[in-house]
């Protein structure tokens, strides 16, 4: 008996000794003796130059103007999304210490202290007499998982896995909200270079009533010429209201995207003329087979598979025996009797014989899991080829619309300005001009869309390439950090 209390002794003070270090109050929470915590990237992403110099994460004043950069750095950092993402990560790092934490034994203490009231009546008519003892226990138990056929690496190796997934879905948000900012911010210069145009088409507009005002009082043009001209500037002009109401609406939408009150807009860097290029070409299978191996989502559905099959071998093993070590040892006291002192130690060999068959489905349960994994991965390959695919032709699309852009915008204003001067000069008719100034509007408005999806879709190109990031700004209008 002294040799198993010795034994027992030997075997707890070290874990005794351990559990109080740990459980000291602020240490039981602070304590990370798995180092998870090494296992995450930085809390903030910071992809540009821009951010160490401006302050990431600050909000902007009023009278900073922002380029492109900048306001990718603001939505990185103050988007809740990556927050989420970013919590999700930790959440699941944390996981991982908890499937670490099974190859440890456990150390459990309990205290207890019951008083006793016993009534007891005496025969020969005397007094109630009440017996009244207190008993107090106290003990420690121990418990150490010492072989389960493999059911703990395959816990540990689906939490590693889940933790991978969460880090490949947190850069496919990262690249989500850096999409939404480039999205928005183009948005906004699209919509405030297409209020530039339709004020420039009421004023045009302005100009033709006027000269058909000036012909209407010299005699020389009929009431019609004045109140077509005069109806085309009203449209022009409710025109340039929509437009400025989409601009708010605009400015309001990338507010919301980098994290701010949707009525704080921003106050954006004017962005340079697009120039087309065609750098972008490539044998498409090289593109394909290069956003599968980039691709975030499809890196998280890879490592979701990995965890399911993981989770199917934790699964199998579950039902398997198990070998503990376990112990005791506790102390009893009552009042006015001897201390009793009980410890034990010694094995225990679990071996589950039937538990309803429920073993069964939980297998078919996780092996159907496994096989939804692997269905949605492949679904995502697929799906990925696709959407390089419609990237890469819209781009092109784009590329060719903006060149030939260029060629419609010139000859318009080239056309407009004979039809005006033809009218002034009395040998042309209202319509003539009308029909120029609107053939110029729309000019404008297609070399700002053509402009607005170009540099768009080369950023969806990227996107869909698992790719998205400043080495592709560095190339797009207005990514210069202004003073």
């Amino acid at each position: 008996m002294h040799l198993m209390k010795t034994i027992y002794i030997r075997l707890l003070a070290p874990a005794a000794f351990l559990c109080l270090a740990l459980c000291q109050p602020g240490l039981a929470w602070a304590a990370d003796p798995f180092k998870t915590e090494s296992l995450l990237p930085p809390q903030f992403v910071v992809p540009t130059q821009a951010a160490s110099e401006s302050g990431i994460c600050a909000a902007p004043s009023a009278q900073t103007r922002l380029a492109l950069l900048e306001v990718v750095d603001l939505a990185l950092c103050n988007n809740p999304k990556t927050r989420e993402s970013w919590a999700s990560v930790r959440a699941q790092a944390a996981q991982v210490g908890v499937a670490q934490s099974t190859w440890l034994p456990t150390l459990a203490g309990n205290l207890s202290e019951t008083r006793y009231w016993a009534a007891r009546s005496q025969t020969d008519g005397g007094d109630e007499n009440n017996a009244r003892f207190n008993q107090g226990k106290a003990g420690l138990s121990l418990g150490w998982l010492l072989y389960d056929f493999g059911a703990r690496e395959a816990t540990l190796e689906n939490a590693r896995q889940l933790l991978a997934a969460a880090l490949a879905a947190r850069d496919s948000t990262i690249q989500t909200v850096f999409l939404a900012a480039v999205q928005g911010y183009y948005q906004v210069q699209a919509t405030q270079a297409a209020l530039d145009a339709a004020r420039e088409s009421e004023r045009a507009s302005q100009e033709s009533f006027r000269a058909a005002e000036a012909r209407y009082q010299a005699g020389s043009a009929t009431p019609a010429d004045r109140l077509q001209a005069r109806t085309a500037w009203s449209q022009s002009t409710l025109n340039r209201i929509t437009i400025e109401g989409n601009l708010k609406i605009a400015q309001g939408a990338l507010a919301n995207i980098v994290g701010l009150d949707a009525y704080s807009p921003l106050n954006l860097a004017p962005v340079k003329q697009a120039t087309p290029d065609g750098t972008f070409e490539r044998d498409m299978q090289a593109l394909v087979e290069e956003a599968r191996l980039r691709r975030p989502d499809l890196l998280a559905a890879e490592a979701e598979v990995r965890a399911a099959a993981a989770n199917l071998d934790a699964t199998r093993a579950a039902d398997r025996p198990t070998l503990s070590l376990a112990g005791n040892s506790s102390l009893l006291n009552i009042a006015d009797s001897p201390t009793l002192h009980d410890s034990t130690i010694g094995l225990n060999l679990n071996i589950p014989l039937f538990s309803g068959y429920a073993p069964t489905y939980q297998i078919r349960a996780a092996e159907a899991s496994s096989e939804l994994k692997a269905a949605q991965r492949d679904r995502l390959r697929l799906q990925v080829a696709l959407d390089v695919w419609n990237a890469y032709q819209n781009l092109k699309t784009a590329t060719e619309s903006l060149r030939t852009s260029a060629d419609l915008m010139e000859s318009a204003t080239l056309s407009e300005q004979v039809a005006l001067g033809r009218y002034k000069a009395g040998v042309g008719t209202i319509l003539d001009a009308l029909s120029a100034q609107s053939a110029l509007a729309s000019a404008r408005l297609q070399q700002i869309r053509a402009a607005f999806d170009w540099n768009l879709n080369r950023a969806a190109l990227a996107h869909a390439m698992g790719g998205l990031d400043t080495n592709l700004l560095q190339t797009l209008p207005g990514v210069t950090k202004n003073p």
